[in-house]
């Protein structure tokens, strides 16, 4: 019973650079299994491709490069906008985190961001992802085939 695009399954994962940090895994989350369904876009393109053809039960390992995670760190992404434009009761500080709204076609969604640098006058953002421009390694285990197609 291989899965394949379509399929909703769960899995249990280590997320680690190859310092062997660990930067997310099913631990961290209370032991909840990670669900999607594959080929939905649901999750990074390397790991979404790497868990078709798999059985359940299979473990296996993957290292996947920017281009298959969160992509290249664009330097574009970053912009400086100036204090007034923020809440007057909100005080930034370096590394806080801000939700704001992206228009994508005729909807918009919230994109998180991260505060990097606090002026008297502006603060700056950064509109990256944490983990773009870094490789990532993945230990994997396939625990269930929710759905199958």
């Amino acid at each position: 019973m291989a899965v394949e695009k379509g399929d909703t399954i769960k899995v249990s994962y280590k997320g680690y650079f190859d310092d062997g940090e660990v930067f997310d895994s099913t631990d961290q989350h209370d032991g909840d299994l990670l669900e999607f369904t594959v080929g939905n876009r649901e999750i990074i393109s390397g790991f979404d491709k790497a868990v078709q053809g798999k059985d359940i039960g299979d473990e296996f390992k993957i290292r996947l490069e920017p281009e298959e995670a969160y992509g290249m760190y664009n330097d574009q992404a970053v912009q400086a906008i100036e204090r007034s434009q923020l809440p007057a009761d909100l005080v930034p500080k370096v590394g806080m985190v801000l939700q704001v709204e992206q228009q994508h076609g005729d909807h918009t969604h919230p994109v998180p961001v991260f505060i990097t640098e606090v002026n008297p006058e502006t603060i700056t953002l950064d509109f990256n992802h944490p983990l773009a421009g870094k490789t990532l390694n993945f230990n994997i285990k396939i625990e269930e085939i929710v759905v199958q197609e």
